[in-house]
């Protein structure tokens, strides 16, 4: 099923810009407005080195740590 969704009140300017670039990508305005809402939904991955940043910053254990903590888990049943 589909849906048609509307914009209101969007800037000249970026209506323009919008134009000029489906045109660079020999598309319609709908078809660009479509190809930029679907790479914008796309599910980014992350690096390693992000993910460690995150998993610090929660204070998560690491890779190194995980035989302790799986032998800390079975010790305690």
């Amino acid at each position: 099923m589909t849906v048609t969704l509307s914009i209101k009140k969007v800037p000249q300017p970026l209506v323009t810009r919008l134009r000029r670039r489906a045109a660079a990508h020999h598309r319609s305005l709908q078809g660009e407005l479509l190809s930029i809402l679907e790479e914008a939904l796309v599910p980014k991955r992350a690096t390693i080195s992000e993910v460690q940043k995150q998993l610090a910053k929660l204070g998560l254990r690491t890779a190194d740590q995980s035989a302790r903590m799986i032998r800390e888990d079975r010790d305690a049943r």
